[in-house]
């Protein structure tokens, strides 16, 4: 332990929170006099003094009042962390400021009581997404078709930013509309699954690309020297229709070469709007034909596109030499296999929900040129009939039991489509739809207090798995098995994070907690960092999410959030980070050297990237993001008027330089000395994550002699990169290295902060000053065993902030 205190250390102290600290009083004059705060704050703060913009006359105690809530909240933990009052005044003795700090933190524990169940909950977009596609066995990208959610300290989760406009209940029926659309059969029989066998010899491109940029093979492969824009790898003869899940199948090896050579298979359309996809990556081995194959939705008209990642070659050496004579590696294709779409269920899961009890018929066909299949829906009693089906969806959709007279609104609506003369099957669809803009749906159902079984059913599936509980929660949840047995929800904890369904939970924990859905945000300078290239991309996000998981997974220690001595790669992220011994797409643990600066999230490549602009880098907003993603301390904003600080790209100054002058200013100096440290140690590392000892500029500096695809770069070597620094505890390091260890020795913290973030996305809402003290007994309890990541998780789900509203 070596006292990290990344603490917001300015000298501002907002007015309304030292009010809260005291009892009111007869009057201010009093306070002042007979008062800790008029004891300690009055000489700085009083009688036209009003040192940080604070002045006592100003003081009211309304805890209502969230702005003021919040106020107090940081007089108390800055006078708890002794920061205030400053050294150099009179300070209280230790008894003093207990009996004062007792009385605040009671008030501020019983407000936060009274206020944090009352805010109402609702499903944000990838929840609803995830709902509906799993209620109907549907597998349609809604998230889009949504207003975009408000985010509360990284979270798009938290109710209290959870807004609802006429905007979300118009695309809310555009979605269920949808839904229904693609889960309802269009066909009386299961639609037939096809093969498609497609090469690049026969491709309508063949005739006029082979012999000029691919080489045709006796064997009837095409060879793909490198990726070269024009032509791509698109493949005709693969378009997709109707979409739908396939397997796809690629069959080719390593040509000319003694490494395995690593490839993209993507998709690409001609639909106008439509974008890129990419469906995986995989390599082919020198030698013998091998096959690829992986499982992938594919959308309408779209076909396959295969691109080989950078070869080792330029094209200036395949124009001089041609591409038949050319001797340098290359990607070899024989053929291409499309076998869909894959239909598990027939008719699909929604299907059956919405029409069981009814009798759907193919009606004839009129005419030999009539291709649609039209369908007629009957029951002998329609309303009986619509009344189980709405109950039965109901009890689905709003995640608990459904009494009849909850169903009467949905049942009338029914009732009044069929009396306008609208078909029984657009009448029940219209019903159903209604049911999904219901509050119902859309919201938690969670009453403050202890929540019931099936609430915390909801809570720990929505948690775990980003949807509605799924079977066996439900039956659990009906039969009471929750509320009063803790075992049963840790015994379901351990079950859902063993399914299939927890990649949801990583990818969505980890966009929000590290900002990796912010990730494309920007794109790095071609100039800069000629390296740069999608498969990057790709990897360093799984990365992350495979390296989270893992600490799951394996109960890991919480200082392997930020040191350890594996990473999880492939051969993309090895080269960038200079790691030997690695090849193929495929993420896996790699044991690293001992002197290695990898290992943690701190170095991953995604983390550093989401923490630059794509050109430059800057100390300030990376010891920001580490403040308040792994410390769970966020610095307050600057003052207004102070401008930031933009590093000079010229490589003339560096942002060191820079930000020793904006320190030397007053309202800066506090919080800039908390900011800059972590951000210094993390200037070893450039805007997409590659190791650095001297910065990149596109003006001054030395010529870098070196190539890439087959180009020199542009950049220059600017002046050394100096990653020193000194906490603001005292401590000081040298290096990334000696930093890492400093932050891992504080496992104390790391802990903390961990749980805080798991609580705020496993409960929906922002933690206060009541869940404090059960923040501090998980991380306590877990701290015998080594504060592991899996006990700290459980223990959330077993804390009373998360059974209780």
């Amino acid at each position: 332990m070596h006292g990290l205190r990344f603490l917001s250390f300015g000298t501002l102290l907002p007015v309304a929170l030292l009010q809260f600290l005291v009892a009111r009083p007869s009057s201010k004059a009093d306070m002042r006099d007979n008062t800790f705060l008029g004891k300690y704050c009055a000489d700085c703060h009083s009688d036209g003094i009003s040192e940080g913009g604070f002045d006592l006359e100003r003081l009211e105690a309304e805890l209502s009042d969230p702005a003021q809530f919040a106020t107090w909240q940081r007089v108390f933990d800055r006078i708890d962390s002794g920061e205030m009052p400053p050294e150099d005044s009179d300070t209280p003795d230790r008894n003093e400021q207990s009996k004062f700090l007792q009385s605040v933190g009671r008030n501020l524990h019983k407000q936060h009581e009274r206020i944090k169940g009352t805010v109402l909950r609702r499903l944000n977009r990838r929840e609803y997404e995830n709902t509906l596609n799993d209620l109907f066995g549907t597998e349609l990208q809604l998230e889009g078709m949504l207003p975009v959610d408000a985010k509360s300290h990284e979270f798009d989760n938290v109710g209290e930013a959870l807004g609802i406009s006429m905007v979300h209940l118009q695309q809310y029926l555009t979605a269920i509309d949808l839904v229904l659309e693609d889960a309802i059969a269009k066909e009386a029989e299961r639609p037939e699954q096809k093969t498609v066998d497609a090469n690049y010899v026969s491709s309508r491109e063949g005739p006029q690309f082979i012999g000029k940029f691919w080489k045709k093979l006796d064997d009837n492969a095409v060879v793909f020297f490198q990726r070269m824009g024009y032509p791509t790898g698109m493949l005709r003869g693969t378009e997709v229709k109707p979409p739908g899940r396939y397997k796809i199948r690629v069959r080719g090896y390593a040509y000319q070469s003694e490494n395995p050579v690593t490839f993209r298979i993507g998709g690409t359309s001609f639909l106008r709007g439509s974008e890129k996809i990419t469906h995986g990556y995989a390599s082919f081995q020198p030698g013998e034909a091998q096959t690829v194959e992986l499982e992938s939705y594919i959308p309408n008209r779209y076909m396959i596109e295969l691109d080989p990642w950078e070869i080792d070659t330029g094209s200036y050496n395949i124009r001089k030499q041609g591409i038949e004579d050319y001797d340098g590696p290359g990607l070899a294709i024989l053929n291409v296999e499309l076998e869909g779409p894959l239909v598990d269920q027939f008719p699909s899961r929604g299907h059956t929900l919405l029409f069981e009890g009814f009798e759907r018929k193919a009606l004839p066909k009129r005419n030999k040129w009539q291709k649609e299949t039209y369908f007629q829906l009957t029951a002998e009693d329609e309303e009986r009939a619509a009344k189980n089906a709405l109950q039965r969806i109901a009890k689905l959709a709003f995640r608990r039991p459904v009494n009849a007279d909850e169903i009467d609104r949905y049942l009338d609506l029914f009732l009044a489509q069929r009396m306008s003369g609208e078909e029984l099957e657009s009448a029940l669809k219209t019903a159903v739809a209604g049911l999904f803009c219901s509050p119902d749906f859309i919201y938690f159902a969670e009453n403050t207090g202890w929540l019931n079984d099936h609430a915390l059913a909801n809570r720990l599936s929505y948690f775990l798995s980003r949807s509605l509980p799924d079977g066996r929660l439900t039956k659990l949840a009906d039969q009471g098995k929750f509320a009063n047995s803790p075992e049963n929800l840790l015994a379901e904890t351990r079950r859902l994070l063993a399914e299939h369904t927890s990649a949801r939970f990583i990818h969505d924990f980890c966009d929000a907690w590290l900002n990796l859905r912010d990730i494309e945000f920007t794109s790095p300078d071609k100039s800069l960092y000629p390296e740069w290239d999608n498969y990057l991309l790709h990897s360093m996000l799984k990365e992350t999410r495979a390296y989270v998981r893992k600490l799951f997974e394996d109960n890991l220690p919480i200082d392997r959030l930020v040191q350890s001595d594996f990473a999880m790669l492939n051969d993309r992220l090895a080269r960038h980070y200079g790691i030997e011994g690695v090849s193929g797409p495929e993420i896996r643990a790699v044991q690293l050297p001992s002197d290695s600066l990898r290992g943690g999230l701190l170095s991953q490549a995604s983390i550093l990237k989401v923490s630059a602009n794509g050109t430059n880098t800057s100390p300030v907003v990376r010891g920001v993001w580490v403040m308040e993603r792994i410390l769970g301390n966020p610095p307050q904003p600057p003052p207004p008027g102070i401008s930031g600080v933009e590093p000079d790209i010229r490589g003339a100054t560096t942002l060191r330089e820079l930000l020793e002058k904006h320190r030397a200013l007053d309202s800066c100096r506090g919080c800039h000395a908390a900011i800059d440290p972590p951000g210094f140690a993390l200037e070893e590392f450039n805007a997409i994550g590659g190791f650095r000892e001297r910065f990149r500029s596109l003006g001054e500096g030395e010529r870098v002699d070196l190539q890439i695809r087959g180009q020199r770069v542009r950049y220059r070597l600017g002046q050394n990169v100096d990653a020193s620094g000194e906490l603001a505890s005292g401590t000081s390091f040298q290096d990334f290295r000696e930093f890492r260890t400093l932050l891992a020795d504080d496992k104390e913290s790391l802990a903390k902060a961990f749980v805080e973030k798991l609580l705020t996305f496993a409960t929906g809402r922002e933690l206060g000053f009541s869940d404090r003290p059960i923040v501090t007994r998980i991380v306590a309890d877990c701290s015998k065993n080594g504060y592991r990541v899996r006990d700290l998780l459980e223990q959330v789900i077993l804390s009373e902030a998360f059974r209780r509203k």
